[in-house]
């Protein structure tokens, strides 16, 4: 049994296909590769507990003022351990997005292969932007939104945990939602996504949209999931022009190649 990603039956010529143990074995050794950048970045952010709880987790909550507090006598131990944990996934995505694109690299053309770094690096910088945008953006306006509704007889004192799962589901969802502009360019160069299938599809996935909102946004309210799927609309109309412009280099590069091979045909 082979292995050989869809779109990709015109590397016959190219490469060896390689066998399907063979390939579940390299990608168990990717993962290994991956699970250890996701430790070491762990134990890095292990290092600077302190710092990430104090004054990055906690800033967004005292800056509306509002009161954290531990209602478990294991609290605050499992607080450092969580934020340790999504720190370190985050800090140590870059490694993680690079061992997945190597895992990816030979379904590739081998021109392909060579932008690898840079996929990984825009891939990269696409998560990053969400999980500021999660950070500067979400995270305060939904903590802001809720500190209105406290009362003169009603005080509001949020649990630390529940507090540190909401921001940090709120910024890690955020950065993931924003890489949909880099997945829709590999769907669209491996010649499954459309810019005509997105557009035929449009009012449908905006009510996926709202829907991914919902259940990302770990609040009920509707202002902070409204505040994630606007820029979720913008990027699936970027997505729409990016797959377009893979799509126009795809088609080109086959009109090249065929032209190239019916000369090769001539007498």
């Amino acid at each position: 049994m082979f292995f050989r990603l869809p779109g990709t039956s015109s590397l016959k010529n190219q490469q060896q296909e390689m066998p399907f143990l063979e390939h579940l074995e390299e990608l168990r050794w990717h993962i290994v590769k991956a699970v250890a950048g996701l430790l070491i970045a762990t134990a890095i952010c292990g290092a600077y507990s302190t710092f990430i709880v104090q004054d990055i987790l906690l800033t967004p909550l005292l800056k509306v003022g509002l009161k954290p507090q531990v209602l478990a006598p294991y609290g605050i131990v499992l607080l450092y351990m969580q934020a340790m944990l999504i720190c370190g996934l985050i800090l140590s995505m870059p490694n993680t997005l690079y061992w997945l694109w190597k895992f990816i690299a030979p379904g590739l053309l081998p021109k392909e292969r060579r932008y690898i770094s840079a996929i990984v690096g825009l891939t990269s910088i696409c998560f990053f932007g969400g999980v500021a945008f999660g950070y500067f953006v979400l995270v305060p306006t939904a903590l802001e939104f809720f500190a209105n509704f406290e009362t003169e007889n009603i005080e509001l004192n949020v649990s630390i945990d529940r507090y540190v799962s909401f921001l940090l589901a709120l910024i890690f969802g955020s950065g993931l939602v924003f890489e949909l502009p880099m997945v829709s360019y590999f769907l669209s160069k491996l010649g499954i996504l459309t810019p005509a299938f997105m557009r035929h599809y449009r009012k449908h996935a905006y009510v996926a949209i709202l829907i991914i909102a919902a259940v990302i946004t770990p609040s009920p309210d509707a202002v902070t999931q409204l505040l994630l799927a606007g820029p979720m609309v913008l990027l699936y109309e970027l997505s729409i022009f990016i797959s377009k412009f893979v799509n126009m280099k795809r088609e080109r590069a086959a009109a090249v190649e065929e032209a190239g091979q019916g000369k090769e045909g001539s007498p």
